[in-house]
């Protein structure tokens, strides 16, 4: 009679424990689910607040176009040309020369020089000695060598290429990773438009921008709903620049954490109840004897 009425009491207490459980449970799977729904359309839009009164205003302060410049510990590529290919040879790499196996002809490679910016902002070309090229955009650049070219070849023509300006993505993005600036200039939207865009659980109204400036390194917030991103001065991105999109209250109500502990608790709540109604079917059998 102890022990029936031993197990009569555990399963009755065990059995309000759990049902006060799986009650917590539920609340807190309706909260995740309340937050979850939280993510309006309106949070989801950039330049929301843009309209035909605002745009005048932005157009007056836009800045149309806005090219990264060369910094110190930058690589860039130079290619000469011109109507006399062997005046221009010295200020290019050789050709590569290779056997084709498939057959006895010879094949040649051109390839680019690729120069370091130094600390000073300058960079060595051969006979045309160092050349500062720090604060220049990429046709200023190439404007800079052909007049230096212009006392060595008749009609020089240069191509010059940023190949290390690049930014990196980072936070609640779809792809997190680096953007290649390829054609000089690149806006914060493109370069989140190169990584997939913000996922919903972003915070589009303080996007975090790291930027070094002079050896220094300058943060900045940016609004994305807000008409004065346009206008920002970080609009357009530099190269090395880090943005980073923070996650917004939705993201830490639905992190894997609190999904792990849902897990979890509803794995013991099912093995109690398994416990429970074990308990129950031995107490009627004792019972009933």
């Amino acid at each position: 009679m102890r022990i029936s009425f031993f197990f009569r009491t555990f399963a009755r207490y065990f059995d309000i424990i759990m049902r006060k459980t799986l009650r917590l449970i539920t609340i807190l799977a309706v909260t995740a689910l309340a937050f979850s729904s939280c993510v309006t359309q309106k949070n989801l839009t950039y330049l929301r607040e843009v309209n035909a009164q605002s745009a005048d205003s932005i157009n007056k302060y836009f800045v149309p176009s806005a090219e990264v410049t060369i910094k110190p510990g930058d690589a860039i590529t130079i290619f000469v040309s011109a109507l006399d290919q062997e005046a221009v040879a010295p200020y290019n790499l050789p050709t590569i020369a290779f056997n084709d196996p498939t057959t006895e002809q010879v094949k040649t490679t051109p390839m680019l020089l690729t120069y370091r910016v130094d600390e000073n902002g300058d960079i060595e070309m051969p006979v045309l000695g160092k050349l500062h090229v720090e604060g220049l955009v990429r046709a200023e650049t190439e404007q800079l060598i052909k007049t230096a070219l212009e006392k060595h070849v008749v009609k020089p023509m240069v191509q010059v290429n940023l190949i290390n300006a690049r930014v990196s993505v980072l936070g609640e993005v779809a792809r997190p990773g680096t953007v290649n600036i390829s054609h000089g200039r690149l806006t914060i939207l493109e370069a989140l438009a190169a990584v997939g865009d913000m996922t919903p659980y972003g915070r589009r109204d303080n996007v975090l921008i790291s930027r070094e400036v002079q050896g220094k390194l300058e943060f900045a917030r940016i609004n994305m709903t807000s008409p004065d991103l346009l206008t920002s001065p970080y609009y357009y991105l530099q190269q090395n620049d880090v943005i980073y999109v923070a996650p917004n209250g939705v993201r830490a109500i639905n992190s894997t954490n609190v999904s792990l502990w849902l897990s979890m608790v509803s794995t013991v709540a099912s093995a109690a109840t398994v416990i429970v109604t074990v308990l129950r079917y031995n107490n009627d059998r004792n019972s009933g004897k």
